[in-house]
């Protein structure tokens, strides 16, 4: 890690005990029947996750020229990466998509909705695909708050005792299906040393979104 991710990664662990004081995040888990002990550890183990990429596959990528700062939905990306790296390595993010897919199918299995779960996130997946930006040298930016929003109305409307986990699991699995995934065929356009499912962009976007799905739903 270098200083400044270590200084970012202070700055969102004071960011969360910050949330967990005033119980907001809490409020939200606690909505999905988790204990206080399970939602700390869960957020720790989220967010030192995140700097943890698990290589899958490694692919051949091509070289797309690209402006060094990129402008979009008002963020400014300014890759450091060479213009041509060869290869790209594709990973799934610990913290962005191993632990919220593996809260996902722990809470359909144990309070169910998995009918109107598959359709809202389905749904969120499609909307999020269309918000979604490549930036080339950076990853896939996706709007922060649109997937949160998105899933809980679609919980709203579609469940009733299970809104939350129906929340949570549309939130989180549409904003990695519909930035990462579904554009998995521009990965090699990336041109990127490694392109994590889970990672850079797309992690804000599932952290948030499960928060805001359930403090909504």
């Amino acid at each position: 890690m270098t200083p400044l991710h270590l200084g970012l990664l202070g700055l969102v662990l004071l960011f969360l005990i910050a949330m967990l004081e005033v119980g907001i995040i809490e409020s939200a888990y606690q909505k999905l029947g988790m204990s206080h002990r399970a939602i700390t550890s869960l957020l720790l183990l989220s967010v030192f996750g995140s700097y943890i990429n698990i290589p899958i596959a490694r692919i051949s990528s091509v070289p797309v020229p690209y402006h060094y700062h990129s402008h979009v939905y008002n963020l400014s990306y300014a890759p450091g990466l060479t213009a041509d790296t060869g290869d790209t390595i594709i990973a799934i993010n610990l913290g962005g998509a191993v632990i919220p897919i593996l809260l996902s199918m722990y809470l359909l299995l144990r309070v169910g909705g998995v009918a109107p779960a598959l359709v809202a996130t389905a749904a969120v997946a499609l909307l999020v695909h269309h918000f979604a930006r490549v930036v080339p040298g950076a990853g896939i930016s996706v709007p922060t708050f649109v997937p949160g929003f998105a899933a809980a109305i679609l919980a709203i409307v579609l469940a009733r005792e299970r809104r939350p986990v129906v929340a949570y699991v549309a939130g989180t699995m549409g904003c990695l299906i519909g930035a990462d995934v579904l554009n998995l065929g521009l990965v090699a356009h990336l041109n990127a040393p490694i392109a994590s499912i889970g990672g850079a962009g797309t992690f804000d976007g599932v952290f948030v979104s499960g928060i805001i799905a359930v403090l909504l739903a």
